[in-house]
Protein backbone atom coordinates (compact mmCIF):
# COMPACT_ATOMS: atom_id res chain seq x y z
CA UNK A 1 0.00 0.00 0.00
CA UNK A 2 1.39 3.06 -1.30
CA UNK A 3 2.24 6.18 0.93
CA UNK A 4 -0.24 8.53 -0.88
CA UNK A 5 -3.07 6.09 -0.78
CA UNK A 6 -2.40 5.45 3.53
CA UNK A 7 -2.51 9.07 3.69
CA UNK A 8 -5.95 9.22 2.14
CA UNK A 9 -7.35 6.80 4.03
CA UNK A 10 -6.04 7.82 7.15
CA UNK A 11 -7.59 11.23 6.50
CA UNK A 12 -10.84 9.51 5.54
CA UNK A 13 -10.69 7.79 8.52
CA UNK A 14 -10.32 10.23 10.71
CA UNK A 15 -13.05 13.30 9.52
CA UNK A 16 -15.60 9.76 9.88
CA UNK A 17 -14.29 9.84 13.42
CA UNK A 18 -14.35 13.09 13.86
CA UNK A 19 -18.27 13.46 12.72
CA UNK A 20 -19.09 10.30 14.77
CA UNK A 21 -17.36 12.13 17.65
CA UNK A 22 -19.44 15.46 17.55
CA UNK A 23 -22.70 13.66 17.22
CA UNK A 24 -21.83 11.78 20.65
CA UNK A 25 -20.97 15.12 22.36
CA UNK A 26 -24.55 16.22 20.99
CA UNK A 27 -25.79 13.45 22.64
CA UNK A 28 -24.30 13.99 25.55
CA UNK A 29 -25.65 16.96 25.69
CA UNK A 30 -28.68 16.23 25.35
CA UNK A 31 -28.44 13.83 28.27
CA UNK A 32 -27.70 16.88 30.48
CA UNK A 33 -30.92 18.56 29.39
CA UNK A 34 -32.86 15.66 29.79
CA UNK A 35 -31.80 14.77 33.60
CA UNK A 36 -32.36 18.98 33.83
CA UNK A 37 -35.64 18.92 32.87
CA UNK A 38 -36.73 15.58 34.77
CA UNK A 39 -35.49 17.59 38.10
CA UNK A 40 -38.27 20.58 37.20
CA UNK A 41 -41.63 20.95 37.45
CA UNK A 42 -43.61 21.64 34.28
CA UNK A 43 -46.79 23.73 34.14
CA UNK A 44 -48.65 24.78 31.01
CA UNK A 45 -51.71 26.49 30.12
CA UNK A 46 -54.79 23.64 29.61
CA UNK A 47 -58.13 23.63 27.88
CA UNK A 48 -60.99 22.61 30.47
CA UNK A 49 -62.16 19.59 28.88
CA UNK A 50 -65.06 19.50 31.63
CA UNK A 51 -66.28 23.20 29.71
CA UNK A 52 -68.46 21.92 26.93
CA UNK A 53 -67.29 25.90 25.93
CA UNK A 54 -63.43 25.07 25.81
CA UNK A 55 -63.85 21.50 23.69
CA UNK A 56 -62.39 21.49 20.67
CA UNK A 57 -62.93 19.82 17.35
CA UNK A 58 -61.03 16.57 16.94
CA UNK A 59 -60.16 14.76 13.60
CA UNK A 60 -58.16 11.80 14.01
CA UNK A 61 -56.92 10.56 11.11
CA UNK A 62 -55.94 6.48 10.16
CA UNK A 63 -54.11 6.30 7.16
CA UNK A 64 -53.86 2.50 6.16
CA UNK A 65 -52.10 0.20 3.57
CA UNK A 66 -52.84 -3.02 3.01
CA UNK A 67 -53.91 -3.49 6.88
CA UNK A 68 -55.37 -6.52 6.85
CA UNK A 69 -53.92 -8.62 9.78
CA UNK A 70 -53.94 -5.19 12.15
CA UNK A 71 -57.28 -2.85 10.91
CA UNK A 72 -60.17 -4.44 13.23
CA UNK A 73 -57.87 -4.40 16.08
CA UNK A 74 -57.07 -0.60 15.24
CA UNK A 75 -60.50 0.28 14.68
CA UNK A 76 -61.77 -1.09 18.07
CA UNK A 77 -59.01 0.52 19.97
CA UNK A 78 -60.02 3.46 18.12
CA UNK A 79 -63.76 3.20 18.61
CA UNK A 80 -63.48 3.26 22.67
CA UNK A 81 -61.41 6.79 22.77
CA UNK A 82 -63.41 8.76 25.06
CA UNK A 83 -64.29 11.83 23.69
CA UNK A 84 -67.95 14.39 23.01
CA UNK A 85 -69.16 12.66 19.80
CA UNK A 86 -70.31 15.65 18.49
CA UNK A 87 -67.12 16.85 18.96
CA UNK A 88 -64.82 14.05 17.20
CA UNK A 89 -64.15 12.42 13.62
CA UNK A 90 -62.68 9.83 12.62
CA UNK A 91 -61.45 9.48 8.72
CA UNK A 92 -59.80 5.97 7.97
CA UNK A 93 -57.69 7.06 4.80
CA UNK A 94 -57.83 3.67 2.67
CA UNK A 95 -55.27 3.76 0.31
CA UNK A 96 -55.57 -0.24 0.16
CA UNK A 97 -54.90 -2.77 -3.12
CA UNK A 98 -55.85 -5.53 -2.13
CA UNK A 99 -59.30 -7.44 -0.54
CA UNK A 100 -58.73 -5.93 2.59
CA UNK A 101 -61.21 -2.79 1.50
CA UNK A 102 -64.52 -4.63 2.13
CA UNK A 103 -63.55 -6.13 5.50
CA UNK A 104 -62.79 -2.29 6.47
CA UNK A 105 -65.68 -0.97 4.59
CA UNK A 106 -67.67 -3.31 6.68
CA UNK A 107 -66.11 -2.74 10.09
CA UNK A 108 -66.71 0.76 9.31
CA UNK A 109 -70.12 0.97 8.30
CA UNK A 110 -70.68 -1.04 11.87
CA UNK A 111 -69.32 1.73 13.66
CA UNK A 112 -71.50 4.48 11.59
CA UNK A 113 -74.71 2.65 13.06
CA UNK A 114 -72.87 2.73 16.74
CA UNK A 115 -73.39 6.67 16.20
CA UNK A 116 -69.37 6.96 15.31
CA UNK A 117 -68.72 9.92 12.97
CA UNK A 118 -66.07 8.01 10.77
CA UNK A 119 -65.69 7.83 7.14
CA UNK A 120 -64.01 5.20 5.11
CA UNK A 121 -61.83 7.81 2.23
CA UNK A 122 -60.49 6.22 -0.91
CA UNK A 123 -58.20 7.79 -3.68
CA UNK A 124 -58.49 6.94 -6.82
CA UNK A 125 -54.03 6.74 -6.59
CA UNK A 126 -51.77 6.36 -4.32
CA UNK A 127 -49.80 10.06 -5.33
CA UNK A 128 -47.70 11.64 -2.64
CA UNK A 129 -48.26 7.64 -0.64
CA UNK A 130 -49.08 8.78 3.09
CA UNK A 131 -48.61 12.22 3.15
CA UNK A 132 -50.90 12.58 -0.33
CA UNK A 133 -53.43 10.68 1.97
CA UNK A 134 -52.90 13.23 4.95
CA UNK A 135 -53.47 15.78 2.79
CA UNK A 136 -56.14 14.58 0.90
CA UNK A 137 -58.12 14.10 4.59
CA UNK A 138 -57.67 17.43 5.60
CA UNK A 139 -59.47 18.87 2.51
CA UNK A 140 -62.43 17.14 4.20
CA UNK A 141 -61.93 17.55 7.95
CA UNK A 142 -64.11 19.41 10.38
CA UNK A 143 -61.30 19.39 13.17
CA UNK A 144 -58.93 22.29 14.43
CA UNK A 145 -56.96 19.47 15.85
CA UNK A 146 -55.50 16.47 13.70
CA UNK A 147 -54.33 13.12 15.71
CA UNK A 148 -52.62 10.76 13.63
CA UNK A 149 -52.57 6.69 14.06
CA UNK A 150 -50.57 4.59 11.87
CA UNK A 151 -52.42 0.77 11.75
CA UNK A 152 -50.48 -0.75 14.37
CA UNK A 153 -50.56 1.71 17.32
CA UNK A 154 -52.97 1.63 20.36
CA UNK A 155 -53.66 4.86 22.21
CA UNK A 156 -55.61 4.92 25.10
CA UNK A 157 -58.85 5.55 25.83
CA UNK A 158 -57.87 8.84 27.48
CA UNK A 159 -55.41 9.77 25.03
CA UNK A 160 -56.94 12.49 23.45
CA UNK A 161 -57.71 14.23 27.20
CA UNK A 162 -53.96 14.10 27.91
CA UNK A 163 -52.55 15.95 24.55
CA UNK A 164 -55.74 19.03 23.81
CA UNK A 165 -55.93 20.35 26.46
CA UNK A 166 -51.76 21.55 25.69
CA UNK A 167 -53.16 23.50 22.79
CA UNK A 168 -54.97 25.75 25.08
CA UNK A 169 -51.24 27.62 24.33
CA UNK A 170 -52.03 29.52 21.01
CA UNK A 171 -47.77 28.82 20.17
CA UNK A 172 -48.02 25.46 20.28
CA UNK A 173 -48.19 23.68 16.84
CA UNK A 174 -47.73 19.71 17.77
CA UNK A 175 -47.71 17.56 20.71
CA UNK A 176 -46.32 14.19 20.48
CA UNK A 177 -46.19 11.14 22.97
CA UNK A 178 -43.97 8.60 23.49
CA UNK A 179 -43.95 5.05 21.62
CA UNK A 180 -44.75 1.96 23.93
CA UNK A 181 -44.05 -1.21 22.33
CA UNK A 182 -46.77 -4.51 22.88
CA UNK A 183 -43.75 -7.22 21.74
CA UNK A 184 -40.64 -5.74 23.13
CA UNK A 185 -39.61 -8.93 24.36
CA UNK A 186 -40.75 -11.29 21.76
CA UNK A 187 -37.29 -11.75 20.10
CA UNK A 188 -33.58 -10.25 19.91
CA UNK A 189 -34.88 -8.10 17.03
CA UNK A 190 -37.36 -6.49 18.93
CA UNK A 191 -35.44 -6.01 22.12
CA UNK A 192 -32.92 -3.88 20.33
CA UNK A 193 -35.48 -1.55 17.92
CA UNK A 194 -37.07 -0.71 21.19
CA UNK A 195 -34.04 -0.27 23.08
CA UNK A 196 -33.11 2.17 19.90
CA UNK A 197 -36.05 4.17 20.07
CA UNK A 198 -36.50 4.32 23.61
CA UNK A 199 -33.14 6.15 23.38
CA UNK A 200 -35.42 8.42 21.05
CA UNK A 201 -38.45 8.78 22.75
CA UNK A 202 -36.39 10.03 25.95
CA UNK A 203 -33.22 11.73 25.60
CA UNK A 204 -33.11 12.89 22.24
CA UNK A 205 -36.99 14.37 22.27
CA UNK A 206 -36.83 15.57 25.82
CA UNK A 207 -33.44 16.88 25.58
CA UNK A 208 -34.19 18.51 22.54
CA UNK A 209 -37.60 19.76 23.42
CA UNK A 210 -36.59 20.99 26.93
CA UNK A 211 -34.55 23.41 25.35
CA UNK A 212 -36.44 24.87 22.46
CA UNK A 213 -34.85 22.86 20.14
CA UNK A 214 -36.32 21.40 16.86
CA UNK A 215 -37.92 18.33 17.44
CA UNK A 216 -40.08 16.05 14.79
CA UNK A 217 -43.41 14.53 15.10
CA UNK A 218 -42.86 11.11 14.76
CA UNK A 219 -45.40 10.22 11.86
CA UNK A 220 -47.61 9.09 14.17
CA UNK A 221 -49.21 9.10 18.01
CA UNK A 222 -49.09 12.98 17.86
CA UNK A 223 -51.51 15.34 16.93
CA UNK A 224 -51.47 18.58 14.91
CA UNK A 225 -53.39 21.70 14.60
CA UNK A 226 -54.87 21.97 11.68
CA UNK A 227 -53.42 25.43 11.26
CA UNK A 228 -50.31 24.87 12.03
CA UNK A 229 -49.93 22.10 9.04
CA UNK A 230 -51.21 24.66 6.38
CA UNK A 231 -49.17 26.95 7.59
CA UNK A 232 -46.03 25.31 7.65
CA UNK A 233 -47.19 24.74 3.38
CA UNK A 234 -49.43 21.46 4.42
CA UNK A 235 -48.06 17.86 3.96
CA UNK A 236 -45.29 17.13 1.16
CA UNK A 237 -44.35 13.61 -0.29
CA UNK A 238 -41.00 14.60 -1.96
CA UNK A 239 -38.93 13.06 0.87
CA UNK A 240 -39.61 9.15 2.85
CA UNK A 241 -39.86 10.45 6.10
CA UNK A 242 -43.30 13.01 5.48
CA UNK A 243 -43.06 14.00 8.82
CA UNK A 244 -39.65 15.13 9.75
CA UNK A 245 -40.19 17.51 7.13
CA UNK A 246 -43.01 19.01 7.85
CA UNK A 247 -41.94 19.19 11.47
CA UNK A 248 -38.84 21.17 10.59
CA UNK A 249 -41.32 23.08 7.94
CA UNK A 250 -43.82 23.95 11.08
CA UNK A 251 -40.72 24.97 13.44
CA UNK A 252 -39.11 27.25 11.43
CA UNK A 253 -42.50 29.48 11.22
CA UNK A 254 -42.12 29.73 14.75
CA UNK A 255 -44.31 27.24 16.36
CA UNK A 256 -43.81 24.80 19.42
CA UNK A 257 -43.68 21.62 19.33
CA UNK A 258 -44.84 19.84 22.83
CA UNK A 259 -43.43 16.35 23.61
CA UNK A 260 -44.96 14.57 26.16
CA UNK A 261 -42.84 11.57 27.66
CA UNK A 262 -45.36 10.42 30.11
CA UNK A 263 -48.00 9.40 27.93
CA UNK A 264 -47.23 6.27 26.49
CA UNK A 265 -48.93 5.11 23.07
CA UNK A 266 -48.00 1.12 22.49
CA UNK A 267 -47.54 -0.05 19.11
CA UNK A 268 -45.94 -3.28 17.12
CA UNK A 269 -42.54 -3.33 16.34
CA UNK A 270 -41.61 -5.52 13.62
CA UNK A 271 -40.94 -8.86 14.20
CA UNK A 272 -38.85 -10.07 11.24
CA UNK A 273 -36.14 -8.51 9.79
CA UNK A 274 -37.55 -7.99 6.56
CA UNK A 275 -39.85 -5.97 7.59
CA UNK A 276 -37.23 -4.46 9.96
CA UNK A 277 -35.00 -3.72 7.19
CA UNK A 278 -37.68 -1.58 5.02
CA UNK A 279 -38.44 0.46 8.15
CA UNK A 280 -34.94 1.47 8.56
CA UNK A 281 -33.78 2.05 4.41
CA UNK A 282 -37.08 4.66 5.00
CA UNK A 283 -36.24 5.74 7.84
CA UNK A 284 -32.72 6.57 7.04
CA UNK A 285 -33.07 7.44 3.22
CA UNK A 286 -35.88 9.56 4.29
CA UNK A 287 -33.22 11.35 7.04
CA UNK A 288 -30.90 11.82 4.77
CA UNK A 289 -33.86 13.66 2.04
CA UNK A 290 -34.75 16.01 4.59
CA UNK A 291 -31.10 16.67 5.23
CA UNK A 292 -30.39 18.24 1.49
CA UNK A 293 -33.85 19.71 1.63
CA UNK A 294 -34.00 21.47 4.79
CA UNK A 295 -30.19 21.85 6.30
CA UNK A 296 -29.46 25.21 4.35
CA UNK A 297 -33.01 26.72 5.93
CA UNK A 298 -31.87 25.75 9.37
CA UNK A 299 -28.01 27.18 8.83
CA UNK A 300 -29.92 30.37 7.68
CA UNK A 301 -32.27 31.15 10.07
CA UNK A 302 -32.36 34.60 12.15
CA UNK A 303 -35.28 33.38 14.24
CA UNK A 304 -33.59 30.30 16.03
CA UNK A 305 -30.07 30.27 17.76
CA UNK A 306 -26.79 28.89 17.06
CA UNK A 307 -27.20 26.31 19.72
CA UNK A 308 -30.69 25.06 18.04
CA UNK A 309 -29.22 25.35 14.57
CA UNK A 310 -26.41 22.70 15.59
CA UNK A 311 -29.12 20.06 17.07
CA UNK A 312 -31.16 20.88 14.11
CA UNK A 313 -28.30 20.33 11.86
CA UNK A 314 -26.92 17.34 14.08
CA UNK A 315 -30.44 15.79 13.94
CA UNK A 316 -30.94 16.03 10.69
CA UNK A 317 -27.38 13.98 9.80
CA UNK A 318 -28.63 11.27 12.39
CA UNK A 319 -29.26 9.09 9.72
CA UNK A 320 -25.54 9.53 8.29
CA UNK A 321 -23.85 8.80 11.19
CA UNK A 322 -24.31 5.11 9.56
CA UNK A 323 -22.44 6.10 6.71
CA UNK A 324 -19.59 7.58 9.33
CA UNK A 325 -19.98 4.13 10.72
CA UNK A 326 -19.45 1.76 7.63
CA UNK A 327 -16.29 3.93 6.51
CA UNK A 328 -14.83 3.90 9.79
CA UNK A 329 -15.46 0.25 9.92
CA UNK A 330 -14.20 -0.55 6.31
CA UNK A 331 -11.24 1.44 6.88
CA UNK A 332 -10.36 -0.02 10.26
CA UNK A 333 -8.42 -3.08 8.38
CA UNK A 334 -6.32 -1.58 6.02
CA UNK A 335 -5.46 1.14 8.70
CA UNK A 336 -4.70 -1.79 10.66
CA UNK A 337 -1.85 -2.38 8.69
CA UNK A 338 -0.68 1.30 7.81
CA UNK A 339 0.15 1.23 11.57
CA UNK A 340 2.43 -1.62 11.32
CA UNK A 341 3.78 -1.20 8.29
CA UNK A 342 4.43 2.60 8.47
CA UNK A 343 5.59 3.00 12.05
CA UNK A 344 5.95 6.79 11.66
CA UNK A 345 2.54 6.85 10.99
CA UNK A 346 1.78 4.91 14.59
CA UNK A 347 0.79 8.41 16.04
CA UNK A 348 -2.48 8.69 13.78
CA UNK A 349 -4.15 5.33 15.33
CA UNK A 350 -4.70 7.40 18.14
CA UNK A 351 -7.55 8.87 16.73
CA UNK A 352 -9.02 5.30 17.12
CA UNK A 353 -9.82 6.82 20.30
CA UNK A 354 -11.87 9.18 19.43
CA UNK A 355 -14.32 6.33 18.61
CA UNK A 356 -14.08 4.52 21.90
CA UNK A 357 -14.80 7.79 23.60
CA UNK A 358 -17.93 8.31 21.72
CA UNK A 359 -18.97 4.51 22.23
CA UNK A 360 -18.49 5.52 26.23
CA UNK A 361 -20.37 8.46 25.96
CA UNK A 362 -23.20 6.77 24.13
CA UNK A 363 -23.11 3.76 26.34
CA UNK A 364 -23.45 6.28 29.45
CA UNK A 365 -26.15 8.09 27.92
CA UNK A 366 -28.53 4.53 26.72
CA UNK A 367 -27.82 3.87 30.42
CA UNK A 368 -30.00 7.14 31.90
CA UNK A 369 -32.77 6.56 29.31
CA UNK A 370 -32.68 2.40 30.05
CA UNK A 371 -32.93 3.26 33.55
CA UNK A 372 -35.69 5.26 33.30
CA UNK A 373 -37.87 2.95 32.02
CA UNK A 374 -36.33 -0.30 33.29
CA UNK A 375 -35.08 0.55 36.73
CA UNK A 376 -31.89 1.40 38.26
CA UNK A 377 -30.81 -2.11 40.00
CA UNK A 378 -28.02 -3.89 39.82
CA UNK A 379 -28.97 -6.96 37.50
CA UNK A 380 -31.01 -4.46 35.18
CA UNK A 381 -27.10 -2.76 34.49
CA UNK A 382 -26.25 -6.00 33.77
CA UNK A 383 -29.00 -6.52 31.31
CA UNK A 384 -28.26 -3.21 30.01
CA UNK A 385 -24.47 -3.84 29.27
CA UNK A 386 -25.72 -7.24 27.44
CA UNK A 387 -28.62 -5.17 25.74
CA UNK A 388 -26.09 -2.43 24.49
CA UNK A 389 -23.51 -4.43 23.25
CA UNK A 390 -26.11 -6.39 21.42
CA UNK A 391 -27.70 -3.37 20.17
CA UNK A 392 -24.29 -1.84 19.00
CA UNK A 393 -23.53 -4.83 17.46
CA UNK A 394 -26.34 -5.04 15.28
CA UNK A 395 -26.23 -1.75 14.63
CA UNK A 396 -23.07 -2.42 13.01
CA UNK A 397 -24.62 -5.32 10.87
CA UNK A 398 -26.97 -2.97 9.69
CA UNK A 399 -24.97 -0.46 8.57
CA UNK A 400 -23.83 -1.40 4.97
CA UNK A 401 -28.11 -1.68 4.73
CA UNK A 402 -28.85 2.18 5.71
CA UNK A 403 -25.38 3.32 4.32
CA UNK A 404 -27.43 2.48 1.09
CA UNK A 405 -30.05 3.94 2.01
CA UNK A 406 -28.40 7.39 3.19
CA UNK A 407 -26.44 7.82 -0.02
CA UNK A 408 -29.75 7.14 -2.22
CA UNK A 409 -31.06 9.90 0.49
CA UNK A 410 -28.11 12.31 -0.28
CA UNK A 411 -27.97 11.88 -4.10
CA UNK A 412 -31.54 12.46 -5.08
CA UNK A 413 -32.27 9.19 -5.86
CA UNK A 414 -36.17 8.76 -5.67
CA UNK A 415 -37.40 5.83 -4.36
CA UNK A 416 -41.68 4.53 -3.60
CA UNK A 417 -42.94 4.49 -0.14
CA UNK A 418 -42.45 0.94 1.06
CA UNK A 419 -44.86 0.83 4.43
CA UNK A 420 -43.71 -1.70 6.88
CA UNK A 421 -45.79 -5.13 7.07
CA UNK A 422 -47.86 -5.49 10.40
CA UNK A 423 -48.32 -8.77 11.81
CA UNK A 424 -51.00 -8.18 15.32
CA UNK A 425 -48.27 -10.17 16.83
CA UNK A 426 -49.29 -9.20 21.27
CA UNK A 427 -47.42 -12.37 22.96
CA UNK A 428 -44.65 -14.65 22.47
CA UNK A 429 -46.85 -17.57 21.13
CA UNK A 430 -48.19 -15.14 18.10
CA UNK A 431 -46.44 -16.47 14.92
CA UNK A 432 -45.39 -13.91 11.65
CA UNK A 433 -45.55 -16.74 9.19
CA UNK A 434 -48.15 -17.21 6.67
CA UNK A 435 -48.07 -12.89 6.44
CA UNK A 436 -48.71 -12.29 2.79
CA UNK A 437 -47.77 -8.57 2.52
CA UNK A 438 -43.90 -10.17 3.71
CA UNK A 439 -41.02 -9.41 0.89
CA UNK A 440 -40.46 -12.98 -0.95
CA UNK A 441 -37.23 -11.98 -2.20
CA UNK A 442 -34.16 -11.81 -0.10
CA UNK A 443 -32.52 -8.68 -0.25
CA UNK A 444 -29.28 -8.05 -2.84
CA UNK A 445 -27.26 -6.56 0.07
CA UNK A 446 -27.32 -10.04 1.85
CA UNK A 447 -24.26 -10.87 -0.44
CA UNK A 448 -22.25 -7.99 0.53
CA UNK A 449 -23.16 -8.73 4.29
CA UNK A 450 -21.99 -11.81 3.83
CA UNK A 451 -18.96 -11.21 2.43
CA UNK A 452 -18.45 -8.07 5.39
CA UNK A 453 -19.30 -10.75 7.78
CA UNK A 454 -15.88 -12.99 6.58
CA UNK A 455 -14.18 -9.82 5.98
CA UNK A 456 -14.06 -9.00 9.28
CA UNK A 457 -13.27 -12.65 10.31
CA UNK A 458 -9.99 -11.56 8.50
CA UNK A 459 -9.27 -8.57 10.32
CA UNK A 460 -9.61 -10.36 13.55
CA UNK A 461 -7.48 -13.20 12.45
CA UNK A 462 -4.93 -10.18 11.02
CA UNK A 463 -4.43 -9.24 14.65
CA UNK A 464 -2.75 -12.62 15.15
CA UNK A 465 -0.08 -12.46 12.62
CA UNK A 466 0.55 -8.74 13.47
CA UNK A 467 0.13 -9.32 17.21
CA UNK A 468 -1.97 -6.00 17.12
CA UNK A 469 -5.66 -6.62 19.14
CA UNK A 470 -6.00 -2.63 19.79
CA UNK A 471 -9.47 -3.68 16.82
CA UNK A 472 -9.92 -6.65 17.88
CA UNK A 473 -13.24 -6.18 20.16
CA UNK A 474 -14.68 -3.58 17.26
CA UNK A 475 -14.15 -6.84 14.38
CA UNK A 476 -15.38 -9.46 16.45
CA UNK A 477 -18.75 -6.96 17.15
CA UNK A 478 -18.86 -6.46 13.73
CA UNK A 479 -18.39 -9.87 12.64
CA UNK A 480 -21.56 -10.47 14.67
CA UNK A 481 -23.29 -7.69 13.83
CA UNK A 482 -23.28 -8.61 10.10
CA UNK A 483 -23.22 -12.69 10.51
CA UNK A 484 -26.53 -11.57 12.59
CA UNK A 485 -27.94 -9.91 10.03
CA UNK A 486 -27.02 -12.16 7.01
CA UNK A 487 -28.08 -15.46 9.00
CA UNK A 488 -31.19 -13.82 10.12
CA UNK A 489 -32.20 -12.18 6.83
CA UNK A 490 -31.61 -15.93 5.19
CA UNK A 491 -33.91 -17.97 8.00
CA UNK A 492 -36.47 -15.23 7.87
CA UNK A 493 -38.07 -15.38 5.10
CA UNK A 494 -42.00 -16.03 4.76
Amino acid sequence: MGLTISYIIIAIYSLALLLIFFYSLSQLNLLVNYLGYKRRNQDAPKFNLLDPKEIPFVTIQLPIFNEEYVVERLLENIAKIEYPKSKLEIQVLDDSTDDSVHATAAMIAELQKEGLDIQHIRRENREGFKAGALKEGLKIAKGDFIAIFDADFLPGSDWLKKTVPYFKDEEIGVVQTRWGHINRDYSTLTRIQAFALDAHFTLEQVGRNSKGHFINFNGTAGIWRKECIYDAGNWEGDTLTEDLDLSYRAQLKNWKFKYLENVETPAELPVVISAARSQQFRWNKGGAENFRKTVLSVIRAKNIPFKTKFHGVMHLLNSSMFLCVFVVAVLSIPMLYIKNTYGHLGWVFEVTSFFIVSTIILFVCYWFTYKSMQGSSFDNFVDYIKLFFTFFSVALGFSLHNTVAVLEGHMGKRSEFVRTPKFNINSLTDSWKGNKYLAKKLSPNMILEFALMLYFLFGMYSAIPLNDFGLFPFHFMLFLGFGFVFFTSLTAKA
